[in-house]
This record gives C-alpha cells, structure tokens and sequence, in this order.
C-alpha cells in the first residue's frame, strides 16, 4: 500500500468514525457525552489534535487536508473516545477553551 492510499484509509476511517460510528454510540449507550452529531465529533477530534481551533491549521474541509499522521492520530482519539481511554467531555472543553466559548460555572 502507497503512502497515499494509507492516507486515504486513514481518513476514510476518520470519516466513518465520526459520522457513523461515535454518533450512533452517543445515541445508543448510555455515554455522557457532550455532543451527539457528526461534526461536534468532527470539531473537538480536529481540534485536538491540532492544539487549537483546526481551521487555524487546516484548509477546509479538513478531512482533505489532513497529512498522513493527523490521520492517524484522528483515528487513534475516535477509537481511544469509543473505548474510554479518552474522556470526550475533557476533549470537549479543550475545544471549547481554544474557541472561547468555555461557559464559566
């Protein structure tokens, strides 16, 4: 397999996961989770794996964009988030922070 064609796995995988996958987790399970749809899953997975508000990173839409190992790393947090190795709700309010938008309690 090409280096390309990793790449396109990878972000196909990515896709299914946070169009298919994390959705329907959230729906099904009992999950605290913050968010229920695609793109919430979309935004706070980009974000952090770029440290910040990805649109300050990446051109839209950022699926297209992505190198090879954010990717990876894409994936590895929608499966880290689907086996609670990773507390979506914390991934959240890094997201949150990033864009400002953190509610003060």
């Amino acid at each position: 397999m090409t280096v390309s064609e990793k790449q396109a796995e990878l972000v196909s995988t990515y896709m299914r996961l946070t169009t298919e996958v994390l959705p329907k987790l959230a729906r099904s399970e009992q999950r605290d989770w913050p968010v229920l749809a695609d793109h919430g899953f979309q935004r706070i997975g980009l974000d952090n794996i770029c440290g910040c508000v990805w649109y300050d990173h990446l051109a839209r839409p950022a699926y297209r964009h992505l190198s090879k190992e954010q990717a990876q790393s894409a994936v590895k947090l929608c499966e880290d988030i689907i086996d609670g190795r990773a507390d979506l709700n914390i991934l959240n309010q890094n997201s949150l922070n990033w864009r400002g938008k953190l509610r003060q309690k």
